[in-house]
């Protein structure tokens, strides 16, 4: 009887033992299995809030690299384009600096797509043979006024344009239309971000990654700056040649 009393006592203590080790098993399974949904979820949140690139953050390039010395407490380099310089602390108030930004971009959009339609029809007039009538970007639209009017691209039959104020009233339509759609983000009030609203206006899916997105829009604010001062140049140009 002692025997068996001592052999119940060892089953026992094996059982016992075989459980803590299932469940210190158990227990280091569970919490792996925690720490690597932890680490997704912060990689997660770290390509959505903060992006992974050289142009962003306190360690950005600035707009005079090693001798800029210390930016303004309210450029942070969260936005595209940031080079920590405001030396009028013109955006020193949240509000005027999202306006400002707002406005640079929209302007630095249009800038582009005028340098581009500045020097495209010169440029197939010159080295392609097409013929505009007036290629010269600042005496193009004169041809309105005479007679026959102004063809679009050369073409009489894509707008054959007549009267001015009828192309006025086009255009302050549908631009008009354009700025509604984007500023309420959308035609019934979407929700969608007014600067890069995106889903029908990225058909390609350019800005899918987050990671790419970000870098797409420091590209843009940077030719869209560039085009600002080539449009200056445009300018600056017609006055001085006529």
């Amino acid at each position: 009887e002692s025997a068996r009393a001592i052999l119940q006592v060892a089953s026992y203590f094996q059982l016992k033992t075989k459980m803590s080790v299932i469940s210190a098993k158990t227990f280091i399974g569970s919490q792996a299995v925690t720490t690597k949904k932890v680490t997704s979820m912060r990689r997660t949140q770290k390509k959505s809030s903060a992006p992974d690139s050289v142009w962003y953050g306190p360690e950005r390039p600035q707009f005079l690299g090693p001798f800029s010395g210390d930016c303004p407490s309210y450029l942070t380099g969260e936005f595209p384009g940031d080079y920590g310089w405001d030396t009028a602390g013109l955006s020193a108030d949240p509000e005027t600096f999202r306006r400002y930004r707002e406005q640079e971009l929209i302007h630095a959009r249009w800038a582009m797509l005028g340098a581009l339609g500045c020097v495209t029809p010169e440029i197939l007039a010159k080295y392609g043979g097409v013929s505009f009538g007036e290629s010269v970007w600042f005496k193009a639209g004169s041809q309105i006024f005479q007679e026959g009017g102004l063809d679009y691209l050369g073409n009489s039959s894509l707008v054959h344009a007549q009267y001015i104020l009828a192309i006025l009233g086009c255009q302050v339509l549908l631009m008009g239309a354009i700025e509604a759609y984007r500023v309420n983000g959308g035609p019934l009030g979407e929700g969608l971000d007014p600067l890069y609203p995106g889903g029908q206006f990225d058909p390609l899916g350019l800005a899918d990654d987050p990671d790419t997105f970000a870098e797409l829009k420091v590209k843009e604010i940077k030719n869209g700056r560039l085009a600002m001062f080539s449009m200056f140049g445009f300018y600056v140009q017609a006055l001085v040649t006529g």
